[in-house]
């Protein structure tokens, strides 16, 4: 019987390392096809952010990566300069600039994030990155297993309209990701992700 469950989790083991290793290889290729589509529209975006309010263009913020790592991910800024650095449900309504609530509704805002992808910092699937001081969050995931996979710019928690205002069920989500996730998984995610 021990012998079985041995060999059982080594091949799930080895399934998980070949499923990681294409992703990424998917990951890199979507994202190189991807950014030639990207470019215009970030091209058109970024000049009605410019025009629409003062600040960068591009947003930088500190999230957990993968196994808890930080790192600074990028977004067409949709706020007003000057917002605290807060999750998205703890910041009113007012801070969002009125080209933000467009480029959030049609997730435009997170196109940089193919730039993310391409450093092997996120995938395009995958539990959306918190901030280090989600500590209730960072601490689910971590126990949960959810920190051992790359973040993404998409994930199942999203298209079940799960944010970070419910940490234990985020953290339960993206655990049930990471545990059965698969290529038909991910390709799930991105279909209900796309803003029609």
């Amino acid at each position: 019987m021990t012998e079985g469950r041995s060999a059982e989790s080594g091949a799930l083991a080895t399934g998980a390392r070949s499923y990681d290793r294409w992703k990424r290889v998917i990951d890199i290729a979507a994202c190189l096809l991807g950014g030639l589509v990207a470019l215009p529209i970030l091209g058109i975006a970024g000049l009605a952010v410019k025009l629409n309010s003062p600040g960068p263009v591009v947003f930088a913020q500190v999230r957990v990566g993968r196994d808890g790592r930080l790192f600074k991910c990028r977004k067409l800024r949709s706020m007003h300069v000057g917002t605290p650095s807060r999750p998205t449900h703890e910041v009113g309504v007012a801070s969002i600039t009125t080209v933000g609530r467009y480029l959030r509704a049609s997730k435009v805002d997170e196109l940089p994030q193919l730039w993310n992808v391409l450093k092997g910092e996120m995938s395009l699937v995958g539990p959306r990155p918190c901030l280090p001081e989600q500590d209730l969050l960072v601490r689910l995931r971590r126990e949960q297993g959810a920190l051992s996979v790359r973040p993404g710019i998409t994930g199942l928690a999203q298209v079940q309209n799960v944010d970070m205002s419910d940490p234990e069920r985020l953290a339960a989500i993206d655990a049930h990701y990471v545990r059965d996730r698969s290529f038909g998984l991910d390709l799930r995610i991105l279909w209900k992700t796309l803003p029609f």
